[in-house]
């Protein structure tokens, strides 16, 4: 028995590293996968069939699984990355939004077309495959489901030379936000991961670092997400809801959302001596909240 039994999954951009991982640990556990990937190069160039190989691996493992090669950028591919799952297996339960590509510049060199092929493969491929998914719960009162979208700490945090990436990522947190709200009322959760994990996309980068990086180790490689995902598509995550999870370098944890840390309320117009007085007490706050956030937040061993 799996903890998926039965479910119908959706893992996009799951022909290598984490998508893989995720779609091989759901067949694994029960689901039928479809899986969907362009077969793209890491900055969205290109294609080939590498979905097939990935539901070779399934198939052969006992499982069941398809291919998709729809691009999940335009609203007909997220459309028909939702029918082939209807097509394949009569229903859907899961999907994980993971697909993206990379074309890192600082903003100094960024042109037009790298913003927004990044902006379209990431935040606009969350909307485009999650509006019908959406759609299918609200018309067949399906209730239960689960989806599972992929910010990053670049969106998170920040980092040097992805502001497009970031801007995308910090996007989506958002926007699982909202539609956690939007689909409460049939108990479907949306639940973001904040992955941390050496695959193609990332290995140059640390690389570029002068690090060198084994991807089959446990707290490096993308395996380590595959479990968190699954967990949270399971029915036993029923209560887990709107939250940003932390996966990396063999930790997982839950992370903070915005709020209020401390305020101060005037009864006219701020004026800016006022101003003086009160925003290096806000700031202040700030800091000690942090403080208190990073000695709370430290991993325990288990």
């Amino acid at each position: 028995m799996g903890v998926l039994d039965g479910k119908v999954a959706i893992v996009t951009g799951s022909g290598r590293g984490i998508g893989k991982e995720i779609a091989t640990t759901f067949a694994a556990e029960g689901a039928k996968v479809v899986v969907n990937d362009l077969g793209v190069n890491t900055d969205g160039t290109g294609e080939s069939q590498i979905a097939d190989e990935v539901v070779s691996e399934i198939r052969a493992a006992g499982g069941e699984a398809v291919a998709s090669y729809d691009n999940v950028a335009t609203v007909e591919g997220g459309k028909a990355i939702f029918q082939k799952a209807i097509d394949s297996f009569g229903a859907l339960d899961i999907l994980v939004n993971n697909a993206g590509i990379l074309r890192d510049k600082t903003l100094f060199k960024m042109e037009e077309s790298d913003w927004d092929a990044v902006i379209a493969v990431h935040l606009k491929g969350h909307y485009c495959c999650t509006r019908p998914f959406a759609q299918y719960i609200r018309e067949t009162n399906r209730m239960g489901c689960r989806i599972i979208n992929f910010s990053s700490v670049s969106g998170l945090f920040g980092n040097f030379g992805q502001s497009n990436y970031g801007a995308a990522k910090s996007g989506i947190a958002g926007f699982s936000r909202v539609i956690a709200r939007e689909l409460g009322k049939y108990r479907c959760t949306v639940n973001t991961i904040s992955p941390g994990a050496a695959t193609r996309m990332t290995i140059p980068l640390s690389e570029g670092r002068g690090q060198t990086v084994d991807p089959t180790e446990f707290k490096r490689g993308p395996a380590q997400i595959a479990p968190v995902v699954a967990y949270l598509a399971s029915d036993e995550a029923k209560d887990v809801n709107a939250q940003i999870i932390h996966v990396s370098r063999g930790t997982v944890g839950i992370m903070q959302q915005p709020a209020v840390i401390r305020s101060f309320k005037a009864e006219d117009m701020w004026t800016q001596d006022q101003l003086s007085e009160l925003m290096p007490k806000l700031v202040e706050a700030k800091k000690q909240n942090e403080a208190r956030a990073k000695e709370d937040g430290a991993a325990e061993a288990i």
